[in-house]
């Protein structure tokens, strides 16, 4: 059994095969999955699971080099927002909501929470540990 606090199969199996620049999002429940890319789709009930726990455990595992929000996080959902600036992620780009969708159809998964907090949505760019 794992030690590691990741235990979705799907998402250990997702960060494993991740290069360095793949992407990944983890979007609240309401992101639109783009066409042809696969949703890892955890949502059970509004805000179970929420989007801090699963950026948080995913972030135990994945090298971030950069990610991007929304513009409109920062005004619509401040407090998310701060909890977000407040892990010290690398590389940060913010761009308007429509820029994140559009970037959003390039990630080799998208993984949906429960999140039911406008914007709760973010894109992670893979790192090396080297």
């Amino acid at each position: 059994m794992k030690k590691t606090a990741l235990l979705n199969a799907a998402i250990s199996q997702l960060i494993a095969t991740m290069g360095h620049g793949d992407t990944l999002v983890i979007g609240d429940v309401g992101l639109p999955a783009p066409a042809g890319v696969p949703v890892i789709d955890l949502a059970v009930t509004r805000g179970v699971p929420d989007f801090m726990t699963v950026l948080q455990t995913v972030l135990s595992e994945l090298q971030v080099e950069f990610h991007v929000v929304a513009d409109e996080m920062q005004t619509v959902s401040p407090a998310l927002a701060a909890q977000v600036e407040a892990l010290g992620l690398a590389g940060r780009r913010s761009v308007p909501h429509e820029d994140f969708k559009r970037q959003s159809a390039r990630a080799k998964a998208l993984i949906r929470t429960g999140e039911c907090t406008p914007y709760a949505n973010i894109i992670l760019g893979s790192g090396v540990v080297f």
